[in-house]
């Protein structure tokens, strides 16, 4: 990555929510430590899709974590791209794992890890994780702090 200033998309400007997770852009801006190895975590606990069988709503809590390198995702172009999954078709593995990837992809962080914690479908809430691959030493990743679902109690 040059060391030319990055103009984001969204960032200041009025956005709208894009149609699908394809057409949604996310901005990278430089990392202002990039000298440095830590954590950053974004939480959307009110994340949606759609069933790609029946079309109905799913909801699920995600938890996104990195160790940025050159860039860092800017958060107003996170939120348009999750948010464009509700009109999205898919399996809960197919999103949660899709979304990791492409930021992964997109982003080059050292590492990054996405857990869904789906709330049911069918009676049974699916749980799906992705990481890049092990965590780099001297990291420091807390517990991503959502308890496995138990109903009404």
């Amino acid at each position: 990555m040059s060391d030319t200033p990055i103009s984001p998309l969204h960032l200041g400007q009025s956005s709208a929510l894009p149609a699908s997770p394809e057409e949604a852009v996310l901005d990278y801006v430089p990392n202002p430590r990039k000298d440095t190895l830590y954590l950053v975590r974004f939480a959307a606990p009110e994340f949606t899709s759609l069933c790609p069988v029946t079309g109905q709503p799913d909801f699920a809590h995600l938890v996104i974590d990195y160790a940025p390198r050159d860039t860092i995702v800017e958060s107003k172009s996170l939120k348009l791209f999750l948010g464009s999954f509700r009109n999205h078709n898919g399996f809960h593995e197919d999103v949660t794992v899709g979304i990791g990837q492409r930021l992964f992809d997109e982003m080059q962080p050292h590492w990054l890890r996405i857990g869904g914690y789906w709330y049911p479908r069918g009676g049974i809430p699916i749980d799906v994780f992705w990481q890049s691959g092990p965590v780099p030493g001297g990291l420091w990743v807390p517990d991503q702090g959502v308890p496995g679902y138990r109903g009404r109690g």
